[in-house]
């Protein structure tokens, strides 16, 4: 027995031992977010996110506090100021040189503040962003395939990108601003106590602003929400056209596709230009509004330093605090606007995040060990979420070691069983049991690993081939991949290429023919040895000549595994000790390929339509 096919109950039996992760699987060596968000959907969007940002606790205080030091420096500046001129050029009781020393230290202290702040700002909040998206992937692979079936993987591109980046900035930025406006409170509280009637002008405008904040929010929610929606339309198209790329070449539909770019990015500009004519109406009221409130300060207090009740340095320290309430009032808008794109942006990402996968492990779900491979279909019937019914009343019985063919029409539920096998989706009616378990009562990460499935169109990433073929086993040695390899008679061209098993692939594996990458596919199926493998119509794109160099490898580690080709060439059902033949979802007939030429038609209407198909 080739090395790469011992030990996997050894290997089974290690995971039990092993800490899981939320998902089910080994933990991994990257510890990932330390906290997720909370799945208390009453609760408002950033009191969801807190939890994300309150494990940072550490930088993110500390951020907030040195942020805060900062700006009390820069507030007693221009109390300092006033009294330097005070007792410096009215009465001339301090030397100018010693207010110059104080205004500098005060000075370099909120500057070094103001720096180390800054660092531990952003350093919170890129960590934050990378815990966003750690969870986001980590939910998108344990949600299940029908949720995948409905949703583009544009939208979950741009939702785990412009969105993420959108709740970040705000979920950071904001309580920046917050300590700033706090800071505009202890500036008014040095106005009160310089003139309190003068402080309360100052203030006039304050209920407007307030006005014309809620307004602001109340236009900004529903174009925030658009922009982000045609954003993630753009990305849908962006990566359907590079995925498939040869398709659109292959039809010359270039310019059809540019075109339909084009709209859709006219649609992104289009809500840009709203989103700045919003901008444009509202925020020169909530950046202006304060000049008034100076113009105020100047007259009344103008004034009263004609009249002698008011001393020059004092209207000075005055108006240098109000041109700070400036400040916070100006990012004011910004915060609004921030506000809205990260509510909406929330929303979207929380559109994700509260999907629950329908594929679950039940209570009290045990691990699949030691399986021999006996396989049950009892009266299954399956319906996809699109209303589609694929199988009614499918019933087959296979027994350990046996290899079976599933032969069809195309559209008869043939790859369908293969998913509901490796649970994919669950039956809609009856059951499947492998060795007497239900899958639904096994744990799915157990269940994945006694059952391989080599697809008809494989996937391969941008890694090395080698890397490719230990997908499942990563602490494969190289010689269990290349044993692997050989078996499925991909070894003669892997040797070829110009770095060996060391070759990336480009991505998707298309630098390699489709041939070459389901036999990458086979090896990495076989290197993880499954008692039950499922061939769904596995080798249709390899030469009958290869075709037949693997099938004669494999034929004896078939012997070893109970299997299910999914068929269409006769070189393929050949593998087989038995036949099932489908049609409309329920099997027809069963027996070996002699039996069922003799009296099937329909099976030999199948076969004859597949080789007429293959000699044109």
């Amino acid at each position: 027995m080739p090395s790469f096919l011992s030990s996997r109950s050894e290997r089974v039996r290690e995971r039990e031992q092993q800490s899981a992760n939320p998902l089910g699987g080994v933990r991994s060596k990257y510890p990932g977010p330390r906290h997720e968000i909370s799945r208390d959907q009453s609760l408002t969007w950033w009191r969801r996110v807190l939890p994300v940002i309150q494990s940072h606790r550490v930088t993110f205080v500390t951020a907030i506090v040195l942020s805060f030091v900062s700006l009390i420096f820069q507030v007693l500046v221009p109390n300092m100021l006033s009294n330097d001129i005070d007792h410096t050029f009215v009465r001339h009781v301090a030397s100018l040189h010693g207010d110059v020393v104080s205004l500098v230290i005060v000075g370099l202290l909120a500057g070094a503040a103001g720096i180390i702040s800054r660092q531990f700002l952003y350093n919170t909040a890129y960590n934050v962003e990378a815990d966003l998206r750690s969870l986001i992937y980590q939910h998108l692979t344990w949600l299940s395939f029908s949720f995948y079936d409905r949703v583009q993987s544009g939208q979950l591109i741009s939702r785990a990108n412009s969105d993420i980046r959108s709740v970040q900035m705000y979920s950071i930025f904001a309580p920046l601003i917050i300590v700033q406006c706090f800071i505009g409170v202890v500036a008014f509280g040095f106005m009160l106590s310089i003139n309190w009637a003068l402080a309360l002008i100052s203030m006039v405008v304050m209920p407007i602003l307030y006005v014309v904040g809620i307004k602001m929010r109340r236009v900004m929610f529903p174009i925030s929400w658009i922009t982000q929606a045609r954003l993630a339309e753009v990305a849908t198209i962006v990566d359907e056209n590079v995925n498939g790329v040869r398709v659109v070449k292959s039809f010359a539909q270039e310019e059809a596709e540019i075109d339909r770019l084009a709209d859709a990015a006219e649609g992104v500009a289009w809500a840009y230009i709203k989103d700045a004519n919003i901008r444009a109406i509202w925020s020169p009221w909530v950046q202006n509004l304060p000049q008034l409130g100076l113009a105020l300060v100047l007259l009344c207090g103008g004034w009263m330093v004609l009249h002698g009740d008011l001393a020059y340095p004092q209207i000075l320290a005055f108006s240098l605090y109000l041109l700070m309430l400036q400040a916070p009032f100006m990012m004011l808008g910004q915060l609004v606007m921030m506000g809205q794109r990260a509510r909406a942006s929330a929303g979207r990402i929380f559109e994700i995040l509260d999907e629950n996968p329908e594929i679950v492990d039940r209570p009290g779900a045990y691990d699949l060990l030691d399986v021999r491979g006996a396989i049950d279909f009892n009266h299954v019937n399956f319906t996809y979420d699109n209303g589609a019914e694929i199988l009614r009343d499918f019933d087959a019985h296979l027994s350990p070691g046996e290899t079976v063919a599933i032969v069809g029409r195309t559209g008869s539920g043939k790859s369908t069983v293969a998913r509901l096998l490796d649970r994919f989706y669950d039956v809609t009616d009856g059951d499947i049991t492998v060795d007497g378990h239900d899958l639904r009562d096994v744990t799915l990460t157990s269940l994945r690993e006694n059952v391989g499935v080599v697809l008809d169109e494989p996937f391969l990433f941008s890694i090395s081939i080698r890397d490719n073929i230990a997908y499942g086993r990563p602490d494969a040695s190289l010689e269990e991949i290349q044993t692997a390899a050989l078996a499925a008679n991909a070894e003669e061209f892997i040797v070829r290429l110009p770095n060996g098993y060391d070759t990336v692939v480009g991505e998707r594996g298309y630098t390699l023919s489709g041939g070459q990458r389901q036999r990458i596919a086979i090896a990495r199926t076989l290197l993880l040895n499954p008692p039950i493998l499922i061939l769904d119509d596995a080798t249709s794109s390899i030469d009958v000549h290869v075709e037949s160099g693997i099938y004669e490898a494999l034929r004896g580690l078939l012997t070893q595994r109970t299997t299910i080709v999914i068929a269409h060439r006769i070189s393929t059902i050949a593998l087989a000790s038995r036949v099932l033949v489908l049609d409309e979802g329920h099997v027809i007939a069963s027996g070996t390929h002699e039996e069922l030429l003799e009296r099937e038609p329909l099976y030999s209407e199948i076969l004859a339509q597949t080789t007429s198909s293959e000699g044109s």
